[in-house]
């Protein structure tokens, strides 16, 4: 579950999050995804090391420049993951008591 949610995070900014998109249609150097996004290189730099630690972003290295493609089948088993959380039955409206205060945690009828 935890790296669900380190995958969550790294995908939960927007610039990063269409790091991803263009990745997903090919794969590009920082350079390139600086131009396609108008950002430095630097800040791609810095979002992709946050992709690469949260493991959805690879680099394989080509000459000079490392090209960067985005791990699909990591994106797959999250995406897995969130449907099954989805598919969660609801637990049964029990009212558990305060155990400071042995009282009810919330009022007969008040929504849970």
């Amino acid at each position: 579950m935890s790296e669900l949610i380190t995958i969550l995070k790294a995908l939960s900014d927007e610039t990063r999050f269409a790091l991803i998109q263009l990745l997903l249609q090919h794969n590009y150097c920082v350079g390139a995804l600086s131009k396609q996004l108008n950002i430095t290189e630097s800040a791609v730099s810095q979002h992709l090391k946050v992709l690469r630690t949260a493991g959805i972003v690879k680099g394989e290295k080509r000459g000079y420049y490392t090209h960067y493609y985005v791990d699909r089948e990591l994106l797959r088993e999250a995406a897995s993951s969130i449907v099954t959380l989805s598919t969660l039955a609801p637990a049964e409206n029990k009212c558990r008591k305060n155990t400071i205060s042995n009282q009810p945690c919330c009022k007969e009828g008040d929504p849970i």
